[in-house]
């Protein structure tokens, strides 16, 4: 079995990565419903993303209008956009310089439960880190850290019959401003860092960081034989 990587290059809206997600996850609850339909394969999608705030699903209909529009005004560096998402976790922000990686697979499958799933994600961020020269850990809050205080990696997944999606967010070489707009995760008094601001030489790309990570991931699932990278219009 192979896991496939599909890397979208550039800075890309969210609603693209969203949007791809969506029809893999459809695919793959469409096999588990009718397994006479091809199963799909194991999927990591990773980019990064146009400025962006995302809540979590505990918060869905909860962000009043004149929040969103605070989001959504003009800063030093841009605007960002305000998006409604189905993963755990509360409001964040997404941007270049971000890797966002997006795991779809069937948990199931690869006898893998909801806790160590989460484990595993976590893992291979802290090895990512460590990579790069970055010592990084879990501590009782979610995400990875680098610190008490400084977080440089957000979790948040969503399961629907086992089959996850969304992932994880890790901080690259991202502009810090845009999380200081906000409670990050819904953790007062915490600040958010990146492997830059850790001193990270030759800062690498996020499309570098990506493959470390996917490759890292890749370790530790159960009945796969190798990475395929594939283009997205590759992907049936």
């Amino acid at each position: 079995m192979i896991l496939r990587h599909i890397h979208l290059p550039g800075i890309v809206p969210y609603s693209k990565a969203a949007s791809l997600q969506d029809r893999l996850v459809s695919a793959l609850l469409a096999h588990k419903a009718n397994p006479s339909l091809p199963c799909p394969s194991p999927t990591v999608i990773t980019t990064q993303f146009q400025p962006v705030y995302t809540c979590g699903r505990r918060e869905v209909g909860t962000v009043t209008e004149d929040q969103k529009r605070y989001l959504t005004e003009e800063t030093p560096w841009g605007n960002a956009e305000f998006h409604e998402a189905m993963r755990g976790g509360q409001t964040t922000f997404h941007g270049p310089g971000q890797l966002v990686a997006y795991p779809i697979l069937d948990l199931r499958r690869h006898a893998i439960t909801p806790r160590c799933w989460v484990d595993m994600l976590e893992g291979s961020v802290i090895k990512t880190c460590e990579h790069y020269g970055v010592r990084a850990t879990r501590t009782e809050n979610p995400g990875v850290w680098t610190s008490e205080q400084e977080k440089i990696c957000a979790l948040g997944v969503h399961l629907r019959r086992n089959v996850t999606s969304h992932g994880i967010g890790l901080n690259v070489s991202s502009e810090l401003g845009w999380f200081r707009r906000i409670v990050a995760c819904g953790l007062e008094g915490k600040s958010t860092t990146s492997l830059a601001a850790q001193g990270v030489r030759s800062v690498p790309g996020v499309e570098e960081v990506g493959k470390v990570f996917v490759q890292t991931l890749a370790e530790g699932i159960r009945g796969l034989d190798g990475i395929a990278e594939i283009d997205e219009i590759d992907v049936d």
